[in-house]
């Protein structure tokens, strides 16, 4: 899809000059006015570039270019203004949220060239956050795997939240669903710091002492201590901290920010509740009913992307594997202990690849057997008629 550019104008006449002068080299939309300008960004975008008009009624075009910056960051915002206007569209390029400013009447030869300029500064912005954001998720793959092979009653825990947050953000359609898929497998992070006997107990059911107790409660403290130092998972962190309970968000960030670190937090607490009634047994449409009760006012589609999010008995098979059969993405169906009754990956946990290499370790050393219960989908009729 070619990169679009909005321009707004409460003049249509205007809009549809400068259309007619631009068709043929870029692909442009039009707003009459900043209202339908938002509109346009909410339901049309996204736009690599706006360009609005300074005098407006209702909202000029510092407001609606401010509001811009908020609904769409990356979103490169130009300004068009009249001689009495310099001053202001001057101090507004200073403060940074404005790109460029332009003058009226506008020539096409300099306006082209500045929206030549301007898609080429949304590109670059758009590779600087792919990269950073593919760097970050190489950072976490390795995060979890040493989670995984270190506590393993920990990671697959956390594979399983983040297989349930996966579905619910793909349902809801909701932007950067992978802050949310990064939180819920960092989630169980500081359990990294607990001993394996606590971890162990707590996930297979038993009691804590209430020592051990007021230890295992702290381990979401200890994940935002360790993700708070790392650049842009300040609000992940955030998240991670109060998975277990509401409260306010602090400190000086946007108001989408901020909504999405409150649902963030909400979506993790739904689903530790979900994941939890299902390790005592009940089916996953009960789960999912009990914790509609228990969350009542939460979104709704939460709890119907919980009952849909893996596939019904009757759409899985579950076969008996050599370890050397293993490949990643497989989803373990069995609990996987030593001889010595030591864990090492949980029922319902994700195969990978270091997962693997640890097994036929052990195999290797006579401490697990070498055939494992494993389960996958199976192709549907459709998916099977055409491969």
């Amino acid at each position: 899809m070619s990169e679009k550019i909005l321009l707004v104008d409460d003049e249509p006449a205007t809009l549809q000059g400068y259309q007619r002068l631009l068709r043929t080299e870029f692909t442009v939309d039009t707003a009459v006015g900043g209202a339908a300008a938002l509109i346009a960004i909410e339901h049309k975008g996204p736009y690599a570039v706006v360009v609005s008009d300074m005098r407006m009624p209702k909202m000029d075009g510092i407001e609606l270019l401010a509001r811009v910056k908020t609904l769409a960051p990356d979103t490169v915002r130009i300004m068009l203004t009249g001689n009495a206007d310099v001053e202001s569209a001057a101090s507004a390029v200073n403060e940074g949220s404005i790109f460029r400013f332009l003058t009226k009447p506008c020539d096409r030869e300099l306006l082209a060239r500045t929206l030549t300029a301007a898609l080429m500064q949304y590109r670059l912005l758009r590779a600087e956050k792919e990269l950073l954001e593919q760097t970050l998720r190489g950072s976490i793959h390795v995060l979890t795997e040493v989670l995984s092979l270190a506590n393993p009653a920990a990671f697959g825990r956390a594979a399983r939240l983040r297989r349930y947050i996966s579905h619910i953000v793909q349902r809801m359609s909701l932007g950067n669903p992978w802050k949310f898929e990064v939180a819920a497998m960092m989630s169980q992070l500081g359990c990294i710091a607990m001993d394996p006997e606590t971890i162990d107990s707590v996930y297979s059911g038993h009691p804590l002492s209430p020592e051990r107790q007021a230890t295992y409660d702290t381990h979401p403290a200890i994940a935002r201590e360790l993700l708070s130092k790392i650049p842009r998972l300040e609000p992940i962190a955030w998240i991670i901290a109060h998975q277990n309970c509401a409260a306010p968000v602090e400190g000086d960030i946007t108001d989408r920010e901020r909504a999405d670190m409150r649902l963030g937090a909400e979506i993790l607490r739904v689903t530790l509740s979900f994941d939890e009634l299902l390790r005592r047994g009940f089916s996953r449409t009960e789960a999912a009913h009990k914790v509609s009760r228990q969350f009542h006012g939460f979104d709704r589609r939460i709890f119907d992307a919980l009952v849909e999010v893996e596939p019904d008995p009757s759409q899985k098979e579950v076969r008996a594997l050599r370890l050397e059969q293993l490949t990643p993405g497989m989803i373990l169906d069995q609990e996987i202990r030593t001889t010595a009754g030591v864990l090492v990956a949980t029922k319902g946990q994700e195969v990978t690849s270091p997962l693997i290499l640890k097994l036929k370790n052990l195999r290797g050393q006579g401490a697990i057997e070498n055939i494992l219960q494993v389960s996958m989908p199976v192709p549907s009729a459709a998916a099977a008629s055409t491969s």
